[in-house]
């Protein structure tokens, strides 16, 4: 912890906040205060803008060769550090070690990808319908981006926005969330030591960030956000964007269903739930949320989950042998602790789990809920804990309506061995991403991002830097 930076990141140099204000960051396993990093007000907002939009025209004149190999050196060396960057990121949000240096690892690829990414930005040349004009096309930075990154993948989510505008030539201010701010900060150290110029890429770590990100939004300097979070605050940053016509990429909540059909393979689709439910400990977007087990198997598919979650590990994410770390924080659990109570009280049976253990930390354990009621609360949230809830269904049909039953659209987890029902299910499930007899969909090459209030745009891929560019069109009159 004592090489990690702890003050803001602006123009290339640490900071303090400029009215001196410092905020804690908590270890969830223990509830101790690690260190107090730098919390940002708007003043350090302004400057951080500020040095954005003064580093934006050199930057988008940059060699697309010398923004690939500053990834790429990036990339090289949060490898070569996986272990210090697990081990920090364990600290300040609880997820086990193992599962930290696979995020390691998870996040090193956005930049090797976008690294790639950045020589291959191409345009185009054609002569036009009437014959008089040839049509030049070219495509540039769209310019100095926010990006506001959530907690729960704390160095992942950062490469995923940094490495396609690092790509693309954007600056860019980066606003990770309170609660793991020193990710975010060891990130830029590492980008700093990879050669990223001065100015590119701007830190505010801050309590305060309607204050921060407001006026950034409305002030018309900034013109692009790139937001993962809840839908609720996503729709809140869509509004303030509006004023100055920001351009936007979304990365919002889900409510992810787990089909299991009658002919499905019961030992995948159990591998496949507890991938797709216990990951990041259930804290993430695209945690299956509603298990639709069909009628047949729904005992069967129960029992061997509820055994494979009772054998999971509950402790600190530094202990050796620890399978499953502690929730975010204490209001993170209470929701999960409210779901549970309220579908159990509606007829749930519990099959294991479900009971909050005593001691410190914002631990909860590894549950699995049969007999849900489709009323219940859960149903219709996003649970961001390690509950597991099985309803039963009948028919094709059924099951896909009540999948679709939802304003979120982000991905979808389906099993079955049949490849015309695969094909056919995946095509009318309302999500952005399908997972195929597999509980993960996420990868560095593949496109991320979801429909409905699942958000808009999309990360990742080949397509993850179109967010960052604009086309400019040049009509060129030909005698």
């Amino acid at each position: 912890m004592t090489d990690t930076p702890t003050q803001l990141f602006i123009g290339g140099a640490w900071v303090d906040a400029a009215d001196g204000a410092t905020m804690p960051v908590d270890d969830p396993a223990t509830g101790e205060v690690l260190c107090h990093v730098a919390d940002a007000g708007p003043k350090d907002a302004k400057l951080a803008e500020e040095a954005a939009v003064q580093a934006q025209a050199e930057w988008a004149r940059t060699a697309p060769r010398v923004r690939s190999e500053i990834l790429r050196r990036a990339y090289e060396i949060i490898l070569e550090r996986t272990d210090e960057l697990a081990h920090l990121m364990t600290s300040e949000m609880g997820k086990p070690l193992a599962e930290a240096r696979g995020e390691v690892a998870y996040a090193a690829e956005f930049f090797r990808w976008f690294s790639e990414e950045a020589v291959r930005i191409d345009g185009g040349l054609a002569t036009l319908p009437d014959g008089r004009n040839r049509m030049l096309l070219s495509r540039r930075p769209v310019g100095p981006c926010l990006l506001i990154t959530p907690w729960n993948f704390p160095l992942a989510m950062g490469t995923r926005k940094i490495g396609p505008a690092v790509a693309a030539g954007c600056t860019m201010v980066l606003k990770p969330a309170p609660q793991t701010p020193l990710s975010s900060l060891a990130l830029a150290a590492i980008l700093k030591e990879a050669g990223l110029p001065d100015g590119v890429l701007n830190v505010v770590t801050t309590s305060r960030a309607g204050e921060v990100c407001e006026p950034l939004l409305r002030g018309g300097r900034i013109r692009k956000l790139s937001f993962t979070g809840s839908t609720a605050v996503g729709q809140l940053l869509l509004a303030q964007s509006a004023e100055a016509v920001v351009r936007t990429s979304m990365e919002l909540g889900g409510n992810a269903p787990f089909i299991v059909f009658e002919d499905a393979d019961l030992d995948k689709a159990v591998d496949g739930a507890m991938v797709a439910k216990m990951r990041n400990m259930g804290e993430a977007c695209t945690a299956a949320n509603r298990f639709f087990v069909h009628r047949s198997v729904a005992e069967e598919f129960g029992r061997r989950l509820a055994e494979r979650m009772g054998e999971l590990v509950v402790g600190p994410g530094t202990r050796e042998g620890v399978d499953v770390g502690p929730l975010i924080d204490r209001r993170g659990r209470a929701k999960v602790e409210e779901l549970v109570a309220d579908a159990v009280e509606r007829g749930a049976r519990v099959l294991v789990g479900g009971r909050t253990p005593e001691g410190s930390g914002c631990f909860y354990p590894p549950t699995v809920l049969a007999d849900v009621d489709a009323g219940s609360r859960l149903m219709d949230t996003e649970i961001f804990g390690p509950v597991a809830a099985i309803l039963t269904f009948d028919d094709e049909d059924e099951v896909i309506r009540r999948a679709n039953d939802t304003p979120w659209g982000l991905v979808g987890y389906l099993f079955t061995e049949g490849l015309d029902r695969a094909l056919r299910v995946s095509e009318r499930l309302e999500v952005g991403m399908v997972g195929l007899n597999t509980g993960l969909v996420s990868n560095p090459a593949a496109p991320f991002g979801g429909v409905k209030q699942s958000g808009l745009g999309r990360e990742g891929g080949r397509v993850g830097i179109d967010e960052f560019l604009e086309y400019q069109y040049l009509a060129v009159a030909v005698s």
